[in-house]
């Protein structure tokens, strides 16, 4: 059996909204790495990770009008098998990056909060850009299986295919880089809510500002990642159980949606930055 899509509905939505995704993606991208490389001065670690999200966000949105052009001509690819890896190479390792990146920001804070005398809170940013390098290997290593992928069909650029109930590496590392940084996050953000309580109140405006931070976090992961992980799981329970032509062309128009959310935090992530930004009587960048 083969999956049909809903191309109609597809060309309809998806083009204007990926577009209008593009366009306030590169200005509040481009505007946030021009003031982090030219009127943020000096670096602390916190603004290295903030930097390299950026960075995820800003090589995303360089795809998304190839992407609006493909639904556009309702799944018709028309830049070669090569260009399509690489596009599908960049939205996979954006996947990626972002949630490793937004893992990090909230263990950085969760670390300034609960342990302010630790040791890694008082890492240079070239010892912070060298961990953010090993966060960048290990989403480039889990996105490069991209690059095996056979388009059988010269015009069809999609990583999923259904029907397809397999555990592939590519469903793994999407659930991996949702479901672990989801409960790192979470995590920290009941620990900094529990230390909260336990602060005597000279210190609560810190700690405040970093739960703030913590939940744009949350909320950001939540709208752009929670439902296109969702779709999958629904995906492979219902394909399992009844593979049906209906249900798989249901399953995977709603999927193609829900994957168009991911690139939504690339015009949320300036929401970050923003809550980064140092409260009234922190310092730079808001560090406790």
């Amino acid at each position: 059996m083969s999956c049909s899509l809903n191309k109609t509905v597809l060309s309809a939505v998806l083009p204007p909204f990926l577009l209008t995704q593009f366009v306030l993606g590169a200005l509040g991208n481009g505007l946030s790495l021009w003031i982090f490389c030219f009127h943020l001065k000096p670096w602390k670690s916190s603004t290295v990770l903030l930097f390299n999200l950026a960075m995820t966000d800003f090589l995303l949105i360089l795809v998304l009008p190839f992407r609006a052009s493909y639904f556009l001509s309702q799944l018709q690819w028309n830049f070669g098998s090569s260009f399509c890896n690489i596009c599908l190479f960049m939205l996979a390792m954006n996947r990626s990056g972002s949630t490793l990146f937004l893992m990090a920001i909230a263990l950085d804070r969760y670390m300034h909060v609960v342990h302010p005398h630790h040791p890694v809170n008082f890492v240079s940013p070239s010892k912070a850009m060298c961990g953010a390098s090993v966060l960048w290997l290990l989403a480039v290593s889990m996105s490069a299986q991209v690059f095996t992928l056979n388009h059988t069909n010269s015009t069809y650029c999609q990583s999923l295919s259904l029907p397809d109930t397999e555990l592939t590496w590519h469903k793994f590392s999407f659930a991996f880089f949702f479901y672990i940084p989801l409960l790192v996050i979470l995590y920290c953000t009941v620990s900094i809510t529990l230390h909260l309580r336990r602060r005597r109140f000279a210190q609560e405006a810190k700690t405040k500002h970093a739960l703030r931070l913590l939940i744009v976090v949350v909320v950001v992961f939540v709208i752009c990642f929670l439902p296109s992980n969702i779709t999958q799981i629904v995906m492979w329970y219902r394909i399992n159980k009844a593979a049906k032509n209906k249900v798989c062309a249901d399953l995977f128009t709603v999927f193609n949606f829900t994957i168009s959310l991911t690139y939504l935090n690339s015009v949320l992530d300036p929401v970050v930055y923003r809550s980064a930004a140092p409260a009234p009587g922190l310092g730079h960048s808001g560090e406790p």
